[in-house]
C-alpha cells in the first residue's frame, strides 16, 4: 500500500483577468512521470475534494500501478466555498467568468508547464455535484476542448436540461455519470432536491440527443463515501485498464 501513498503533487497559482484574484491549483504527477513523455489529463472541479475526500491521487496511483492503467496527469481546481454556486452554477454570476478562467487561462497555463496531451479526446473534465454541472457546461460552450465529462451525481437541473434540450446535436460528447439511489432528498442551501429524478430525466435528453454515455446507479449519498467508491469506474471509462 505504501506506493499508493507516495505521490508527487505540485501546487500552482494560476494568474486570471476573468477572476477576482489568482486561483490556486494542484497537479498530481503519475507513477514514473517523465517530462519526455506526454500523459492524458484529467481537470476536477473542487480540487481540494478530490485530493483529500476523493483521494484521487491515491486511487491512480493503484489504477495505474495495480490494474495498468495509463498514467495520467490530474488538475484540481480550488474553489472557495461562497462563492462555489455562483460560478458552478449556469444561472450563477460568476459562472460566465470561471468557464473564460477555465477555457482561455486555465488549460494554456497547465499545457505550458506540463506535457500534457493536447489533443480533446486525452483531456478529461470532472466533477461532483455543480462541479459535475459546471464541467458538462464547459463541453457545451467549448464542445472543442471538452468532448470528455465524468460526473459524479451533477446538479442537472432545469437550467442545465433547458440548454441540452436545445443543442441540436450532441453525438461528440462522451460522458459517464453516476447517481447514488439514496439521493432523492438532499438539502442544500438553495433548497432540497431529488438528484435521482434529475439524473434520469437528464439521461434520457442525453440520449435523445446521440451523447456516448455510460449512466450508473448505485446504492449511497450525496457525500464523497459514495463518490470516492465510485471514481475508478468513472477513470477507467475514459482511460481503460490492462487488467493484469
Amino acid at each position: 500500500m505504501s506506493e499508493y501513498l507516495k505521490r508527487t503533487i505540485n501546487k500552482e497559482e494560476v494568474p486570471s483577468v476573468y477572476l477576482d484574484a489568482p486561483r490556486s491549483v494542484k497537479v498530481y504527477l503519475p507513477p514514473g512521470y517523465n517530462e519526455m513523455l506526454s500523459y492524458p489529463v484529467v481537470y476536477c472541479q473542487d480540487g481540494n475534494d478530490f485530493f483529500t475526500m476523493g483521494r484521487v491521487a491515491t486511487l491512480t496511483n493503484h489504477l495505474i500501478l495495480e490494474e495498468g492503467m495509463e498514467p495520467v496527469i490530474i488538475v484540481g481546481v480550488s474553489v472557495e466555498r461562497s462563492k462555489r454556486t455562483s460560478e458552478y452554477s449556469p444561472i450563477g454570476s460568476l459562472n460566465p467568468g470561471y468557464k473564460k478562467f477555465f477555457a482561455e487561462e486555465l488549460i494554456p497555463y497547465i499545457e505550458e508547464r506540463y506535457p500534457v496531451r493536447r489533443t480533446p479526446q486525452e483531456r478529461v473534465l470532472a466533477g461532483d455535484s455543480l462541479g459535475g454541472t459546471v464541467s458538462l457546461h464547459l463541453a457545451l460552450d467549448y464542445p472543442e476542448m471538452f468532448p470528455n465529462v465524468l460526473a459524479l451525481s451533477g446538479a442537472f437541473f432545469e437550467a442545465t436540461q433547458e440548454q441540452l434540450k436545445a443543442a441540436e446535436d450532441l453525438s461528440w460528447l462522451n460522458l459517464w455519470m453516476v447517481v447514488g439511489l439514496e439521493e432523492t432528498a438532499v438539502e442544500t442551501h438553495i433548497g432540497t432536491f431529488d438528484f435521482v429524478t434529475y439524473n434520469r430525466d437528464t439521461k434520457a435528453i442525453l440520449e435523445e440527443k446521440g451523447v456516448k454515455l455510460s449512466y450508473q446507479e448505485d446504492h449511497g449519498d450525496h457525500l464523497w463515501g459514495f463518490w470516492q467508491r465510485m471514481l475508478p469506474d468513472g477513470l477507467k471509462h475514459f482511460f481503460p485498464t490492462a487488467g493484469f
